[in-house]
């Protein structure tokens, strides 16, 4: 039996592997961090007396502050190195999820969670940074494909541990298993090399020792011919992340309330099931992505994931028996996600390493700003009709992204400059 699909991994260098886990495990844990918050919805709209606007609110806050933080962390990438930039990001989205665990008033969780998507804004942009520049280009779709994958398990993880944790010991305790990630930090120190790219464009010194600035995005990503692709990619993204955070955030409570609600009333047990099967559906979109555009070619297989999520969430949106969702689940979660993997080949292909960490975060996260709509309209929407008809609008934001990424310039794997 041939091991040709994962041969590339035991081929590639150790420190081809170690930037790898690093990258995933540091995009894993944001992924359980910042979802903590959707597990508990349900419990801080009886607790702390939200409505589903309020609640969609404070998550829309978090992506706001995500596009502050791509854009502060991937300039800090850029001067200061990838690994650097990293651990920071790391480090912030953890301190500040613990921290949610200590909020007795509204405004004291909205707080944390703009600090805390700060650090969940900067993860991205450094780590597919590191990855894209340590491996070499014949893999380095599918080593992004694994490192997207990693958003998948911890999405898992959160509603792993929202059931062993919520029933126990209440919402709070559930946002303190937050502050784990921050110990992943102390390997990436001793066991992480920087990025050899990065390394190798450093400045030369001046005759006071110290190094020539570096271009930065605002100086030459605003040039005439990045003007293009940079606009694409941020509305594009922008029109992806509005419908995957519209669906994703409402996902939990919709299989957790009750139908008088608008939801499904399924229990923890049950719901946390539901979204582990879909998480699985998230991997394998995240993973084969690479697969199936070294076949069919980065750009088609873009445009085809999103349009099928496009097509598949409405189908999502009017499925009633627990059956239905249990199935259809994980085959909206592999196309309505497995996306983003391209997303990271295509942007990091895009631009040069000059300004490359700062490019990528800008595009990612300020879409994602643009995105940060989406869960409070979606629980607006819900307060006036129904989840399952704001989903609709989910389906209508995949199939704009698809659209808008035909106007992008087809990708083939190649070395970075």
């Amino acid at each position: 039996m041939s091991h040709a699909p994962w041969q590339f991994l035991l081929t590639s260098s150790p420190a081809e592997r170690r930037a790898l886990l690093a990258s995933t495990l540091g995009w894993m844990l944001d992924g359980m961090d910042v979802t903590l918050y959707a597990m508990v919805i349900a419990e801080l709209l009886r607790e702390l007396q939200l409505t589903p606007a309020q609640a969609g609110l404070l998550a829309s806050l978090t992506l706001i502050a995500s596009a502050a933080g791509g854009i502060l962390f991937g300039v800090f990438a850029d001067r200061a190195g990838r690994r650097r930039a990293l651990m920071a990001s790391i480090l912030v989205y953890s301190v500040f999820t613990a921290a949610c665990g200590f909020s007795r008033t509204v405004t004291e969780l909205a707080v944390f969670r703009l600090l805390l998507g700060l650090g969940m804004g900067g993860e991205w942009a450094t780590g597919a940074a590191l990855v894209a520049e340590t491996w070499r280009a014949e893999h380095r779709g599918k080593a992004l494909g694994l490192m997207q994958s990693g958003f998948a398990i911890g999405y898992a993880l959160a509603a792993v541990v929202t059931a062993l944790v919520l029933p126990r010991w209440g919402w709070r305790a559930v946002f303190f298993v937050g502050l784990l990630p921050a110990l992943v930090t102390l390997w990436i120190r001793r066991g992480v090399e920087e990025s050899p790219l990065w390394a190798a464009q450093l400045p030369p010194r001046n005759a006071t020792g110290r190094s020539a600035s570096r271009p930065t995005l605002f100086q030459l990503g605003l040039a005439s011919h990045y003007r293009r692709p940079i606009l694409v990619t941020l509305l594009m993204n922008a029109a992806a992340l509005f419908g995957w955070w519209g669906l994703f955030t409402w996902i939990p409570p919709y299989l957790a309330l009750p139908p008088t609600q608008g939801g499904r009333g399924l229990t923890i047990a049950a719901s946390s099931l539901w979204i582990v099967a879909m998480q699985a559906g998230m991997w394998l979109g995240y993973v084969t992505f690479g697969f199936v555009s070294d076949a069919l070619g980065q750009k088609r297989t873009y445009v085809a994931y999103l349009l099928l999520a496009a097509a598949l969430v409405p189908l999502y949106a009017r499925a009633q028996a627990p059956a239905s969702l249990f199935l259809l689940g994980p085959v909206v979660a592999f196309f309505g996600t497995g996306h983003f993997t391209g997303f990271g080949a295509i942007t990091a292909e895009l631009f040069p390493t000059s300004f490359r960490a700062s490019a990528m975060g800008f595009t990612y996260n300020f879409g994602r700003a643009l995105s940060a709509a989406a869960p409070w309209l979606m629980g607006w929407v819900a307060e006036r009709r129904s989840l399952n008809s704001a989903f609709w609008i989910s389906g209508l934001a995949f199939l704009v992204a698809g659209l808008l990424a035909v106007a992008l310039p087809e990708s083939k794997s190649r070395a970075l400059a």
